[in-house]
């Protein structure tokens, strides 16, 4: 029997995000507490968030309703990544980043939690972004999966190509 094996990934679906940043716009524009503060939220570039209104405790009231509609659209908090405000004149904003991928060095932090406290049937490989595991036995790898999911490794990860 060939090997099973999964795929330890770090993706954002864009068109989620998307959907947030849309729906957390229309809420600002609608809201009684943000009218006339000037408060708006808009890409800036393919994984930067501008949020920016004129005072800060609206810029970060903003930033919350964002946040709150991530969490909607089951998208992970950690995969977003939100800066201090900054004034800019009469206006405070805020830059956020998605992040995506799993860098070589918690790529080497999740195979070694995988080594140390796995099945010792369990395989893992690092395949550039992402992390190969694989095992004969897929009760090991379904425990593997638990294991990764109860710990925090500060980044957003997910379970794909199961077979």
């Amino acid at each position: 029997m060939a090997d099973s094996s999964f795929d330890v990934v770090s993706k954002v679906d864009r068109q989620e995000v998307d959907n947030a940043l849309n729906q957390a716009g229309k809420e600002l524009s609608q809201r009684y507490d943000f009218r006339g503060t000037g408060a708006s939220i808009e890409w800036s570039g393919e994984e930067k968030i501008i949020i920016s209104a004129e005072s800060e405790d609206r810029v970060k009231a903003a930033l919350e309703v964002f946040k709150e509609k991530l969490i909607r659209r089951d998208i992970s908090l950690k995969a977003f990544e939100a800066g201090d405000p900054q004034a800019s004149g009469k206006v405070y904003k805020i830059t956020g980043e998605l992040v995506q991928g799993i860098t070589s060095e918690n790529a080497k932090k999740i195979a070694k939690k995988i080594r140390d406290e796995g099945p010792k049937s369990v395989k893992a490989q690092i395949q550039g972004e992402e992390l190969r595991v694989s095992s004969k036995s897929r009760d090991d790898l379904q425990a593997v999966i638990s294991l990764l999911k109860n710990s925090d490794f500060d980044i957003a990860l997910q379970f794909v190509n199961y077979r």
